[in-house]
């Protein structure tokens, strides 16, 4: 019943901590798109995101019994800041079990708000376990980060504050999605004040719960989410947030990794302000509904929903920025080995910028080069390059979209190797903290040989790293074995393209 909902979010105690969050009209954007885009700030929070007013709003409703003896929370970061800030506020003991993956920025940011910080694991799940065990060893009362009545409603206050500072009409409003405490606040008012107004859902391609919820019919379990925007990477809608998104959220738009970064430059842009990549999922659905449904001259609103994000990020996120913007095509081209061949591929691009050039001696023959070339926003003219290309006479292979040439060839090319035989290349997912690297090293044992490897850290809870090792057929059973007792998730890349182009053994194999 999302009516319900409404009195609570009237009511709702979240300004002892919170603050009403300004309206940015996003300049840019909107001249860019020709429609008027404003962004509501939550990213300027004291804890530099929403989830202060739900984890506030829920603590203030606890009886005195609970709040003397304590509040405990598991989380990596947003919610656990909150939780943190809202105890300190009230003058409560607040416990906060995190992953040991968690970025020490936000360890020390809650420890600064006097809560106590307990690591656990390295991942949330292993987090939330040992959360609930000290809660019912200790008896402290437990603050969910999104499915709870009191959360979902300290989070509606953001819809509440928007439409009373902007009273002109909204044809749609732009929501991240993680486990839906903030979709669900803010859907149920919106609705309640405004149906009219399109309530419009933000998730990663790869963390798309609710998406997947809204096409079955009924809440379901993602068998795996992605790593890229942490503060969304939800595997279940929750079952209060549910009740009220089936009937109040009219759809959800899913964006990639590009896209989002894309996005965190876009909001720099405007705002000149840095945010985390679930705080900037909303602008990245913003662009992809206007260029799907070709609106103009439409009140569209954005919540920039948080800023909490390790400054070490910033180099993946502008690498991969240009693709996510459509600016930038990845290629693979082949062209003779011989003088003069540069000079001949250089005038075949028409003028057109050069982003990045990789290249490495292969044979005597042809050359095949990993490059970068600028194009038109939107992607524009990215076809008409291959073409043109191709008419020029070179082999050409369109790598823009594998995330494998992006994440990891793109900083190997150095060429083939011939001797290499019965290569088998795998990418693995790991917790970032320290000694995981040289765990997953150590794990891997002696008995095969490791043939080639990258590894690069962006600053995230989770790494990638990029592993070939000679395994013979007879012994793949084996190896695959031996890669699931090291327990990291992996997926197979042997067929990958982009991996046989510039560093298989040359002979297809």
């Amino acid at each position: 019943m999302p009516q319900r909902y409404i009195k609570k979010i009237l009511d709702a105690r979240v300004y002892d901590v919170a603050i009403e969050s300004p309206l940015t009209h996003a300049r840019n954007l909107s001249k860019r798109f020709n429609n008027h885009i404003i962004l509501k700030r939550e990213d300027l929070q004291p804890v530099f995101s929403f989830k202060c007013r739900g984890a506030y709003n829920a603590i203030s409703h606890l009886t005195e019994e609970q709040k003397n003896k304590g509040v405990i929370c598991a989380s990596a970061g947003n919610h656990a800041q909150g939780v943190a800030l809202a105890a300190q506020e009230l003058g409560i003991k607040a416990v906060i079990v995190m992953p040991q993956t968690t970025p020490e920025i936000k360890v020390k940011s809650v420890r600064d708000r006097g809560a106590r910080v307990v690591l656990k694991g390295d991942a949330f799940d292993e987090a939330a376990t040992h959360a609930k065990e000290l809660m019912e060893k200790q008896g402290l009362t437990y603050i969910p980060p999104y499915d709870h009545p009191d959360v979902i409603a300290g989070q509606g206050t953001v819809a509440m504050e928007l439409l009373w500072q902007f009273t002109k009409p909204l044809h749609a409003v732009f929501i991240p999605v993680g486990g839906g405490g903030l979709i669900a606040g803010m859907a149920a008012y919106i609705k309640y004040l405004r149906p009219e107004t399109r309530v419009i859902g933000v998730e990663p391609e790869d963390s798309n719960c609710l998406q997947a919820a809204l096409e079955a019919g009924e809440r379901v379990v993602l068998d795996e989410v992605g790593i890229f925007a942490d503060g969304v990477a939800v595997k279940q809608i929750g079952e209060n947030t549910w009740d009220v998104c089936k009937e109040c959220v009219d759809e959800v738009v899913t964006v990639s990794t590009d896209e989002i970064c894309a996005a965190i430059k876009d909001v720099f842009d405007d705002t000149r302000s840095i945010c985390e990549p679930a705080g900037a999922l909303a602008v990245a659905g913003i662009k992809k509904y206007i260029q799907r449904e070709e609106v103009v001259g439409q009140n569209l609103a954005g919540i920039l929903s948080g800023a909490n994000m390790n400054f070490d990020r910033l180099r993946y996120i502008s690498e991969r920025t240009e693709i996510g913007e459509q600016r930038e095509a990845i290629l693979a081209v082949t062209i003779p080995e011989r003088p003069g061949s540069f000079k001949s591929f250089i005038n075949a691009l028409h003028k057109r910028n050069i982003t990045e050039f990789n290249y490495r001696f292969s044979d005597g023959d042809e050359a095949r080069i990993f490059v970068g070339i600028q194009i038109q926003s939107g992607g524009l003219g990215r076809d008409e390059l291959v073409q043109d290309l191709r008419d020029g006479g070179y082999p050409v292979i369109d790598l823009t979209d594998s995330d494998i040439a992006k994440q990891h060839i793109r900083h190997m090319v150095g060429g083939h190797a011939p001797s290499i035989h019965n290569e088998k290349v795998f990418q693995f997912e790991f917790p970032e903290r320290p000694g995981a690297l040289l765990k997953f090293l150590m794990s891997l044992g002696t008995r095969w040989n490791i043939s080639m490897f990258h590894y690069r850290n962006h600053g995230a809870a989770y790494s990638r790293v990029l592993m070939g090792a000679q395994v013979e057929e007879h012994e793949i059973g084996a190896f695959t074995q031996m890669l699931d007792k090291v327990g990291f998730r992996y997926e197979d890349m042997t067929d990958n393209e982009a991996y046989r182009l510039f560093l298989g053994n040359g002979n297809g194999k």
